[in-house]
């Protein structure tokens, strides 16, 4: 599989992004976000997590402006797969290929510990190697988690299975980490080729960081 990781002016994670997909046999490409281009064979995007622009404004929303958005968003629009993480997510809502959006932390502080994750749906190609209602521990990092889509969207997307992990206790049962809508921590679109959301997988690969649940997440993709 060949993964193109974009960077934009603040990101931090594309080096964490790479050496997640290379780790798991795979082939990446780092894109900067001035190209207006994606690169030919890929098989996923990736936007990764960081500060891009330094988070100023809105998390993501002077990102979405950069030349390879348009280039993704053609992607996706075509059928390719997306993957946002964290920041990524909230470039990707900030870019309307995701619905909803993020604001700050309902305690207004940065959060950055490992949390548990329960999987909500797996018909899809992102989850489809963990179980249905399957507890996972991913770490997560943000200031601005807290995901906000109003009743009707939050109806339409559940119909859809486009929820797809919530912030959980290690039994599964939901809890209150960012003040998200019915705790949502991931999601996907409608036609679920893309996908969010503000853990970090890509930091769960190996037991001695803590967890290796993010494996499950990633390989996802080689299906």
């Amino acid at each position: 599989m060949k993964v193109a990781v974009l960077r934009f002016p603040g990101t931090n994670c594309e080096f964490d992004t790479q050496y997640a997909f290379e780790k798991l046999g795979h082939t990446t490409e780092l894109v900067w976000h001035e190209e207006e281009s994606l690169p030919t064979d890929i098989d996923l995007v990736v936007v990764p997590g960081g500060f891009s622009y330094g988070d100023y404004l809105r998390s993501g929303s002077i990102a979405r402006f950069s030349p390879v958005m348009k280039a993704v968003g053609r992607y996706a629009e075509d059928g390719g797969r997306v993957l946002g993480i964290c920041n990524g997510f909230q470039i990707l809502t900030e870019a309307g290929l995701l619905p909803g959006a993020l604001k700050r932390n309902n305690n207004l502080h940065f959060i950055s510990k490992h949390q548990t994750l329960r999987v909500e749906n797996n018909d899809n190609a992102f989850l489809n190697q963990c179980e249905k209602g399957e507890v996972l521990n991913i770490p997560i990092a943000h200031a601005d988690g807290n995901y906000y889509i109003d009743d009707e969207g939050l109806e339409k997307m559940e119909a859809n299975g486009q929820v797809l992990l919530r912030y959980s206790d290690t039994d599964g049962n939901r809890v209150v980490v960012n003040g998200s809508v019915t705790s949502i921590a991931g999601i996907c679109n409608e036609k679920k080729n893309v996908f969010g959301l503000m853990p970090h997988p890509e930091r769960a690969l190996e037991v001695i960081l803590g967890s290796e649940d993010g494996i499950k997440m990633l390989r996802g993709f080689e299906a």
